[in-house]
Parts: structure tokens; sequence; C-alpha cells
């Protein structure tokens, strides 16, 4: 029987080294390729060449990806269907320009969450974010303060099995997250605290890492979610609603969920230095999760998040792209 995940992982790489003929799965010639912006819908298999493929390649030199987790599972969401979710790196030496970034001709990491629908041998869809805010903090460019979490490059899981895991179909991982997500939602104004988050019989451990984008950082534990990031999002959209995704699956201790949009929200207060708008805006969200199951109940034990903050700086009338490059001396 064949492994999508391993598949797919060998067809993306054939498929960045332009190698098309050692692709075991074809890029179907109607695939929907959405990518964070400025790039955004790409509609078929040239497209996605030109624009996509054919935009990174002459960008990096030595370009390789160096993926993290790499997992699969049927969706659970209305839609179905077969998919796999990956977050990697884009790695290779920053030569050329890249979606309005200009090249640092050093080496570089660009980061990414990815989501693939296979049908029939064939990828049919396709949802990408790519870190570019980090591209621009790796150049020294980035048009935001640095005043929430640790700036790091994202890890590979602790326990280093996270390319294709064994152990069982994810619902146990699921569980936890969908539950996790539901309680989430509902939150006390003074301290963004949500029901059944800690504690001894909370969805997350004690010490759970929690890897956010370029802008937002990296942190630990309840406290530093939310002194790093909850507390500075929900002052800024105080109304939002998440929770709107078109995939949801599990593999193994490991789950991921994605919406294209998951939020919508109002932009009422300061985030990031930008000054409330008062537009009603959405963003995109990707989640990667692993689940500790050495307890009694498996408890989360480290998230991974990419959100598309270029377009959501973009509805709030900033461009981070133009404001990255003016910064160049």
């Amino acid at each position: 029987m064949t492994d999508i995940r391993a598949e797919a992982r060998a067809t993306l790489t054939s498929l960045l080294a332009e190698n098309k003929t050692d692709a075991p799965l074809a890029l179907a010639e109607d695939v929907v390729w959405d990518v964070s912006h400025p790039t955004n819908r790409l509609a078929g298999a040239n497209a996605v060449e030109e624009r996509f493929f054919g935009a990174l390649r002459p960008a990096f030199a030595h370009l390789k990806r160096r993926d993290l987790l790499f997992i699969g599972g049927r969706n659970t969401r209305p839609a179905g269907g077969n998919w796999v979710a990956t977050v990697t790196h884009y790695t290779g030496v920053f030569r050329a320009p890249l979606f309005g970034l200009s090249p640092t001709l050093k080496l570089a990491f660009l980061r990414a969450g990815e989501f693939y629908r296979i049908e029939d041998g064939m990828i049919v869809e396709a949802k990408i974010i790519l870190d570019l805010p980090d591209l621009m903090l790796q150049s020294g460019r980035l048009p935001l303060p640095h005043l929430l979490g640790t700036e790091l490059a994202f890890p590979a899981p602790a326990t280093q099995d996270g390319l294709c895991p064994v152990g069982g179909d994810g619902t146990a991982s699921l569980d936890i997250v969908e539950t996790m997500l539901s309680d989430l939602h509902a939150y006390d104004p003074e301290t963004a605290a949500s029901v059944n988050q800690t504690g001894p019989d909370g969805y997350w451990t004690d010490d759970f890492l929690w890897y956010g984008p370029a802008g937002i950082g990296s942190t630990v534990g309840w406290d530093g979610f939310v002194s790093d990031h909850r507390a500075a999002f929900l002052r800024a959209f105080p109304d939002r609603k998440g929770g709107n995704h078109y995939c949801r699956f599990g593999d193994g201790d490991y789950a991921a969920v994605s919406g294209w949009p998951s939020m919508t929200m109002t932009h009422k207060g300061n985030y990031l230095g930008i000054p409330a708008t008062d537009r009603n805006l959405t963003l995109r969200v990707m989640d990667f999760y692993r689940c500790d199951f050495d307890t009694d109940r498996g408890r989360i034990a480290e998230n991974w998040v990419l959100l598309d903050y270029v377009d959501l700086f973009n509805q709030m009338g900033v461009n981070l792209i133009a404001r990255s490059e003016a910064m160049r001396s």
C-alpha cells in the first residue's frame, strides 16, 4: 500500500528541482494553488510553475526543502478529501528578488506551512503560507517592532518523529485539538483566560512550546502564550471569531488545521505598532500540533503557527513589503 505522505514529499522535492519525471504524483492541470499575499491564487499547473516554483528557483542558490513535519490524513471537515500538510523551510543563498523583497546574498531559511489535497495520484489543491516577514527579519528589514515573543527558527518536533509519523490514525490527537479550539473561543477580557486550557486536566502541557511567525515570535507555557501573543491580539481584535477551517485531520501524535481565511475580526486596538482602523479583517491561519500521550490523557506539547500577516496588514492599509524595502540602506 502506498503512503501518499511519502509520495507527496518526493513530488514536492522533484517539482522544486524541476525533475517532474521523478515525481510520484502529478500536478493536476486545473490545480488550484492558493499562496499567501502578494501571490494569492494561482489557477492551473502552468501558473504554478511560472509564478511559484519559477519564482523560488532563481531567488535561491542551492535551493532545497527542509521539512520539519510531514503528516497526512482524511479531512474531517464537510469537504472531505485526503490531505497532507507540512511545516518546511526553503533554504539557499538569497541571491535574487522574491515577491518584491530584495536579496541579501546570504543563506536564508524561508519557512512555510503547506496543505495539499491529493486525488487519484494528483495534487489538485494547495494552500501555502510563506512567512515573508521572517525573511524580512533575516534581512534586517522587518518593519514591525519586536514587542512580543522570541524570534527564532522553527525547530523540528522535540520527539524528532514528525516526518510521516507512525502510531495510529490521529483521531485522539485531533479530538484534543478540536475540543481545545472550541473552549479557546470564549475568553475573559481581563485575563485572556479560557476554560480548560491549563492545569492537570487542561489541553496543554505546563511547558508547551508555541512557535509563532515573525512579528509575534515563540514562547513557552500558557503565561508566555498570553503575554507574548494572546493578550495583545485580543486587545486589538476583541471580536475575533476563528475556526472556519477547510481542513482538519490527525496523524499519529499530530494534528493540523487550517482556514482560508480562518478568522474574521475588527481592528479595534493598536497591533504591532499599527493604530486601530475599525476595519473588518480576515486572517489566513495554519496550525500544526504535537500531542503528548505519556500521561493518562493526552495534551498538546508543541504548536507551530503560520499566519498570513502580509495579507492581514495589507487589509489594514500597510504594505509590509514596501516598508521593508524602504528600510534598505
